[in-house]
């Protein structure tokens, strides 16, 4: 075991302090800054303080009704007309960004015309209008159910069991799965991709002689899993981190994200399976290393093995039409599918347990399987120097170790 962690900490170490780690890593922040960035510079060019004229022919706004509650952000000022004539004559000067109007019919109709130049009059200033016409029409009524119409409806969508809940104006619960999808396809992947590339290096210069004379394949193998799990783990933790930092500075500029909150539970379930996902990559690249010969034979071959854990991102327009259908419940229980197909279906439906349990054992199943057979080989490829393994030989190699 202290073997293991010595190879853990030596691979930890030297991964950290390469070159394209630090740039791949440190990019992706730099990048959330850069597009926060602009698009709190576009927000803020965006801003017009210029009034909305409105030409009420209905006479359904009175002008002594105020609003009873002024949503966050919503700024803009609405200035009333007594003719059309008026109202083109400022829109022409450039007094206001556009006016409606109002017609006689709006009660039964429920149109109103808006008059602008090209570009459309900022949101915030229009949810005013609409604010103020919704508040006319409910004036009558009182102060809270007026509130309620101001407001409008957010929907909560709670599954039967309750172990579920979608809040309609916290979208995050959704595009959380996808983006850890995303995560470990970039990070994981590429930590996996270095350590068939450090398996089979080590084996062409034959530093991989030196170090199975004092170290078994075992914990050899296990060490570097450890070190390159904590590598993926501290680039997921900085981007995290990143994504946290950019979403808070940026909700205080633009609207839409001062509603985000953090998806716990899809968090918990997306760390679960990301260990024994990452197991299960580590065994099958250090496999594929040790019975090659060469490292652009090995990368011929993972990229196989990258395509069936990505698989599920083709499904993706299945898993938003129908995330309960037979297919998306097979791969689930696929250990290389599992991680990401779960994490999306999480966000979308209800997961029966029964599916969980079953995937996630079979995926620490799996996992512990492949590190072994990887120990298995990588001792095979050992005594067959030069030589790649086929199947045939990877097979005699598993089996005569069985027998012992």
């Amino acid at each position: 075991m202290a073997k293991a962690w010595i190879v853990a900490r030596h691979e930890y170490v030297r991964m950290v302090r390469r070159r394209s780690f630090l740039i791949g890593t440190l990019g992706f922040p730099l990048l959330i800054v850069v597009v926060m960035a602009i698009s709190i510079l576009v927000s803020a060019g965006d801003t017009d303080d210029r009034p909305l004229g409105y030409l009420d022919l209905a006479g359904v706004i009175d002008p002594g009704v105020h609003l009873p509650v002024r949503r966050a952000g919503r700024d803009g000022a609405l200035r009333p007309f007594a003719d059309e004539s008026a109202a083109r004559a400022a829109l022409e000067a450039g007094e206001i960004q556009g006016f409606y109007v109002i017609p006689a019919g709006y009660v039964q109709s429920g149109r109103v015309t808006l008059y602008t130049w090209d570009e459309e009059p900022g949101s915030a200033v229009r949810s005013r209008f609409d604010d103020l016409l919704v508040a006319n029409l409910v004036a009558g009524l009182p102060d809270d159910v007026q509130r309620r119409a101001v407001e409008g409806v957010s929907v909560t969508v709670r599954s039967a069991d309750g172990r579920r809940e979608l809040d309609s104006e916290n979208l995050m619960a959704v595009i959380l799965p996808f983006g850890a999808g995303l995560f470990f396809t970039f990070a994981v992947m590429a930590s996996a991709g270095y350590l068939l590339q450090a398996v089979t290096t080590e084996k062409e210069n034959r530093t991989m002689e030196v170090m199975i004379t004092s170290i078994a394949p075992e914990p050899l193998i296990g060490g570097k899993a450890v070190g390159l799990m904590a590598v993926s783990l501290t680039q997921l933790g900085i981007w995290g981190l990143a994504v946290g930092v950019g979403l808070a500075i940026g909700a205080h500029w633009i609207e839409a994200l001062q509603t985000v909150r953090v998806p716990w539970a899809s968090l918990g379930i997306a760390a679960l399976y990301f260990l024994p996902a990452y197991a299960l990559v580590a065994g099958l690249m250090t496999t594929i290393g040790s019975a090659v010969t060469e490292t652009r034979q090995g990368q011929q071959i993972s990229g196989i093995i990258n395509l069936l854990f990505t698989s599920p991102f083709f499904f993706v327009a299945l898993i938003l039409a129908n995330p309960d259908s037979p297919v998306l419940v097979l791969l689930t229980l696929f250990p290389t599918t599992a991680f990401i197909t779960v994490t999306m279906r999480w966000s979308l439906t209800v997961v029966p347990l029964w599916q969980m349990a079953l995937s996630w054992v079979l995926l620490v199943a799996s996992a512990g399987a492949s590190l072994w057979v990887a120990a298995r080989v990588l001792r095979a490829g050992m005594l067959r120097y030069g030589q790649r393994l086929d199947l045939r030989a990877v097979y005699r190699a598993l089996r005569l170790r069985a027998q012992r």
